[in-house]
């Protein structure tokens, strides 16, 4: 999907260009596997100076950023693509060598090392999540449509979205009072006690943030059985032009379009799909609505009762390459659905809790971002995998006013 002269292009400013996210993963994958097995890195090994870790500046003062590796400033500086693929390979091959250590019983894996494969696994997913979202503002100009998938019909889809999609069968879905359970129990500073080492398959491993289990009373709210669609934002905005244009979106002289990774798609194609933009953006709709965006408690409880998940049939995992439009609210169904494929915003600011243990495999993973800009996003996307949308403790986490990533929000409304 990246054509040779994107490599060195940034489509978005505020991320690293293209290539770097080729040779992060494995970086990162070598890097952790070195730490946990008190091995030497893969050659070279000056990649970990390049590819270590990205960037996450603020939106609203770019130079003020997290630690982060320094990259090179030419072009012509970088590693080529051949290297970083051959040393990609190799990385690989290392990693399925493990593997087979221990299918054979030559080595033995124990917590500490299988938390290293978990965070690994799901590093990858998250940063091809990301690169995608990157991509996706260049569909049409540069990024290549996602090769081996034939262009979704998007008339014919337009046509049965119109003819299918009922509106909820109550205006609102009653939450609370009720007590919410965050997070769950998986303390990385217990993976070398001899009691629990060596219990792995019943364990439920994840980021440190979501350790461990804490209870959250909520109160009685009503919340939109839905996100915020790209038809609604678009009458607000009209009428709001103080308000960004969501990067989602194109403006031009045919009108306004949806982005898609395969290029734009006009508004009345995608007008029932979730819009995508900024906290900001999309707080002063609610509330222009009367209402406010939700707590993470809050969305929490909403999706442990009617969100079906990916074993359900939510739109995540590559079912599409693209938001659908969400199916919760109606009766028949006990209002359960999904949300269309997207994150989903919240109001509760990525922060310290009693309890967390902040990892030491991946040091700043989240302590790098406690600086009340990071809000908290729950759901996934029709990008994230299947493993990250279904864990119900996972959290991501994006600033308030970065309106890039695949993001959306639902109203909630005080009683």
């Amino acid at each position: 999907m990246i054509p040779q002269e994107m490599l060195h292009q940034k489509p978005i400013d505020l991320r690293h260009k293209c290539l770097f996210y080729i040779g992060h993963i494995p970086t990162f994958l070598d890097m952790l596997m070195s730490k946990a097995l008190d091995e030497p890195n893969t050659e070279p090994k000056n990649f970990t100076l390049i590819f270590e870790r990205g960037i996450d500046p603020h939106v609203d003062d770019p130079e003020h950023c997290h630690r982060h590796s320094e990259v090179p400033e030419k072009d012509e500086d970088w590693p080529t693509l051949s290297d970083v693929l051959g040393f990609r390979d190799r990385v690989r091959s290392r990693l399925l060598k493990l593997y087979e250590d221990f299918q054979s019983g030559t080595r033995t894996l124990n917590r500490h090392v299988a938390r290293m494969l978990a965070m690994t696994h799901e590093h990858e997913g998250w940063h091809v999540e990301t690169l995608l979202y990157m991509l996706i503002q260049r569909a049409g100009t540069g990024t290549l449509p996602p090769p081996g998938f034939t262009v979704p019909p998007w008339e014919a889809l337009a046509e049965q979205w119109n003819a299918t999609i009922r509106p909820p069968s109550t205006p609102t879905a009653m939450l609370g009072p009720a007590t919410v359970i965050l997070g769950h129990q998986d303390c990385e500073g217990d993976d070398l006690q001899r009691d629990i080492t060596e219990i792995i398959d019943s364990h439920e491993f994840g980021w440190d943030n979501e350790s461990p289990p804490r209870a959250v009373e909520v109160k009685q709210v009503k919340m939109e059985w839905r996100p915020i669609t790209n038809a609604e934002f678009l009458v607000f905005y009209q009428d709001h032009k103080e308000v960004s244009l969501p990067p989602s979106w194109v403006e031009n002289e045919e009108g306004m379009e949806v982005r898609t990774l395969y290029g734009p798609v006009p508004m009345a194609i995608a007008q029932h799909w979730p819009v995508l933009t900024s906290y900001d953006s999309l707080l002063t709709y609610a509330k222009s609505k009367g209402g406010r965006l939700p707590t993470e408690p809050e969305l929490r409880l909403f999706f442990d009762t009617y969100e079906v998940g990916h074993n359900g049939g939510a739109n995540v995992g590559f079912r599409n390459w693209h938001p659908v439009p969400a199916t919760t609210g109606l009766g028949e169904f006990g209002g359960r659905g999904s949300n269309g494929g997207v994150w989903e915003w919240t109001s509760t600011l990525l922060s310290d809790h009693e309890g967390l243990y902040p990892t030491e495999h991946f040091p700043g993973y989240s302590t790098d971002f406690f600086d009340g800009k990071h809000h908290v996003a729950l759901g996934g996307s029709y990008a994230t995998i299947p493993r990250q949308a279904g864990r119900r403790t996972v959290r991501n986490f994006y600033q308030h006013n970065y309106p890039y990533p695949w993001v959306g929000a639902r109203v909630v409304y005080d009683l």
